[in-house]
């Protein structure tokens, strides 16, 4: 039934000034709407839509991720624009923080200015 219809992601910030600077500037997502409620986002014909709450705690794991053809290349962008990439515990990751999962994707993770785990994937 909902596997037919259009997919809407959600998220939380505490500070929508600075979020709003993230994921324009630094993720690159187009913007559409600042309301009292959210600020609002489209990325691959998805949209985001980033709720303004008091008291944020972000969640301990990842909360959004994208995949992405050139984990590298998409990390070296996203540094370069000021994403910092995390380090997890018990895990090996390379220079770039990118993990090879036993699956064969290799994973990165970054966060945004509210905490929010994100990731990148590529398969």
């Amino acid at each position: 039934m909902l596997g037919e219809q259009e997919l809407m992601a959600f998220l939380a910030t505490g500070r929508a000034e600075q979020a709003h600077v993230f994921y324009r500037d630094v993720v690159g997502l187009r913007f559409l709407e600042d309301s009292p409620f959210a600020l609002v986002f489209e990325a691959g014909g998805v949209t985001l839509r980033i709720q303004k709450v008091k008291g944020h705690q972000p969640l301990p794991y990842t909360a959004l991720g994208w995949k992405v053809a050139d984990i590298a290349g998409t990390v070296t962008q996203l540094e370069g624009r000021g994403a910092r990439f995390e380090r997890i515990a018990g895990i090996t990751q390379d220079e770039q923080g990118v993990w090879a999962s036993p699956s064969g994707a290799r994973v990165a993770w970054f966060k945004d200015p509210d905490g929010n785990l994100l990731s990148l994937t590529q398969f």
